[in-house]
């Protein structure tokens, strides 16, 4: 098999693939590989960062035809899973919940949660690294996951999870995301987005991104945003997340990046700030020209 791997300034260029290469996608460790038959294989490495929702619609994309098999063999070095008990299991359909990709079984719900360094294999391995979990089909096919987060949920999956906080599914509900955040005026809005009971699925690239887009400065307080501002907030965390999930499936992601990572802003082209701002702590990157600050100076 030959391997052809593209760096990350490579995906600043223009590129399209050849004719030859398959349109299924698949995610590796450190970004993504196209199958492009048994003799070849294209793979993009790119900035590691914690999975956010669209890409794991994208897995669950991906992983669909595996709805409906039944598992003839299982292994791992999860301490949460009894491997045991899955052989013979039908896997009854596979969902996403915001980071959570979800594997619904008859006996109970295998959850995994890729932090920050998670990936997976379809139909493969990954060479030089234990699987967390690893699942093979009677009717052919693999699913391996790694370095991820494994539990087991008992129970029905709709009483689990509040599946109108996820900004990727159709049950989402804005409303019930503003009457959420009305109920914390002091958080910061850095940390809001992330806040996974409100935004399902927003990662730190979705904030960084909404909120250089809506010109508001991450250290403002939800309370002090005006209703206009916070109306937007909920619409565009949504709206952005479907938009990256085209950009991911077309390799063009970073390029629509305005904010994140980025040095120097676009509307007003000078230096752009970088802190670990919020209890969340994650990276942040804002204008103190052009993004406004709601809300008290801290």
């Amino acid at each position: 098999m030959v391997t052809v791997t593209v760096f990350p300034e490579t995906l600043q260029k223009n590129w399209s693939l050849s004719p030859v290469f398959s349109a299924a996608f698949c995610a590796c460790a450190n970004g993504w590989f196209v199958p492009g038959g048994p003799d070849c294989v294209l793979q993009l490495k790119v900035e590691r960062s914690m999975p956010e929702g669209p890409s794991l619609v994208i897995l669950k994309e991906l992983a669909r035809p595996f709805e409906g098999r039944t598992i003839a063999a299982a292994h791992g070095n999860s301490k949460a899973v009894p491997f045991d008990e899955l052989p013979g299991q039908p896997i009854l359909s596979l969902r996403t919940w915001g980071k959570h990709f979800l594997i619904e079984l008859p006996l109970y719900t295998i959850r995994i949660h890729f932090l920050m360094f998670g990936s997976y294999r379809i139909d493969e391995r990954k060479e030089n690294s234990p699987e967390r979990l690893g699942l093979a089909f009677e009717e052919g096919g693999e699913l391996n996951f790694y370095t991820c987060a494994v539990k087991l949920l008992e129970g029905d999956l709709d009483a689990a999870y509040e599946w109108q906080a996820d900004v990727m599914a159709d049950a989402w509900k804005p409303a019930a995301a503003l009457k959420k955040l009305r109920a914390k005026p002091d958080m910061l809005v850095c940390d809001a987005l992330l806040d996974q009971e409100i935004f399902s699925g927003v990662g730190n690239i979705i904030k960084n991104e909404v909120l250089f887009r809506l010109k508001i400065h991450p250290a403002s307080t939800v309370g002090a945003l005006p209703a206009a501002k916070l109306r937007e907030l909920v619409k565009h965390a949504r709206q952005y997340s479907f938009e990256f999930l085209e950009w991911k499936k077309a390799f063009v992601l970073k390029q629509h990046w305005l904010a994140h990572t980025k040095r120097i802003c676009a509307r007003c082209n000078i230096a752009l700030h970088k802190a670990h701002l919020g209890k969340t702590k994650r990276r942040t990157f804002w204008c103190e020209r052009c993004q406004k600050r709601y809300g008290p100076v801290l």
